[in-house]
């Protein structure tokens, strides 16, 4: 009879959550070597390769992705036992800022992930702008941040690069005609790059709907009476991606970035930025550039990225 070492599993969710041995190694509080040996320690008793070595960085091999599955519920069972029978019941509330339009689909399950966990503590969400979530970050009103910036700046953990997209109604028509019917909220963060992309592009257009209210502008759009700008992979069922064919102009890329993921913080927070970063890790694959689309999209955006 072979059992699995709970130590280890978490040893390997670790590395392949935060993408390496290294940062593995800090969160866990352990050195680099002891987490090298767990690794080994799990491909030799289960008698497969689960990390593949051999690029730059470290990637699952497919028996790994299998196995991450199953080692992540067991880690949150075994902990979920010690905190209920040792009476170490986690009590309280988080703080956790998402801009409104990357809430789906990763932050609705992370959130159910960490009510299952930490069934005591209370994860109060607020929705908002980029900018209005940074300064109340630093201000310490909110836990932990999502943001959608041109770039992973200091004191920020890159989840993933998205590009942004044109977005309209199923089978809508409104991106064929001219004057270009766009849809903005007054704030949106996109709204200045969108409009100068049309410019550029000497595209004639009008503005769909003047509002401060982002169901007003997502009810216009569903109803085939304007388009939107928005990341790839974030839309709503009720909307899709434009496949417009070089009809109108790209839009460029957009960072989706963590802050407040600090082991300091505490097992909760940590847990919590774990379900964020394992929801989005699936969308860098997924909508990931090459090499010569950034530069094509970079050039598109005026280089702000």
């Amino acid at each position: 009879m072979r059992n699995l070492d709970v130590t280890t599993l978490r040893s390997f969710v670790a590395v392949a959550d935060l993408g390496g041995v290294t940062k593995a190694a800090g969160f866990l509080h352990l050195t680099q070597s002891a987490v090298s040996m767990q690794l080994k320690r799990l491909e030799e008793l289960i008698g497969v390769g689960l990390l593949d070595r051999s690029g730059r960085g470290i990637a699952l091999t497919a028996e790994g992705e299998q196995l991450l599955g199953y080692a992540r519920r067991m880690v949150t069972l075994n902990d979920e036992v010690i905190r209920r029978l040792t009476h170490e019941e986690f009590e309280g509330e988080v703080t956790l800022g998402v801009p409104h339009d990357i809430v789906y689909p990763v932050v609705p399950r992370a959130m159910q992930q960490f009510a299952a966990a930490y069934p005591r503590v209370k994860v109060h969400l607020i929705s908002s702008y980029t900018r209005d979530l940074k300064p109340r970050f630093d201000k310490g009103e909110i836990d932990i941040i999502l943001t959608t910036e041109g770039e992973t700046g200091a004191g920020a953990e890159g989840l993933c690069t998205l590009p942004l997209a044109w977005i309209g109604a199923p089978g809508g028509a409104t991106w064929r005609r001219r004057p270009f019917r766009f849809a903005s909220g007054d704030n949106c963060l996109f709204r200045a790059r969108a409009i100068r992309a049309l410019d550029d592009a000497g595209i004639e257009w009008e503005m769909g709907v003047a509002t401060s209210s982002e169901r007003t502008v997502e009810a216009t759009v569903s109803a085939d009476l304007g388009v939107m700008a928005m990341i790839e992979g974030t839309q709503a069922p009720y909307f899709e991606v434009i496949e417009h064919g070089g009809a109108l102009p790209d839009l460029g890329v957009q960072h989706i970035n963590m802050y407040g993921a600090d082991a300091s913080k505490g097992e909760a927070i940590n847990f919590l930025a774990g379900m964020l970063r394992t929801g989005f890790t699936p969308m860098r694959g997924r909508y990931a550039l090459s090499p010569a689309e950034k530069r094509l999209v970079t050039h598109a955006a005026g280089g702000a990225l």
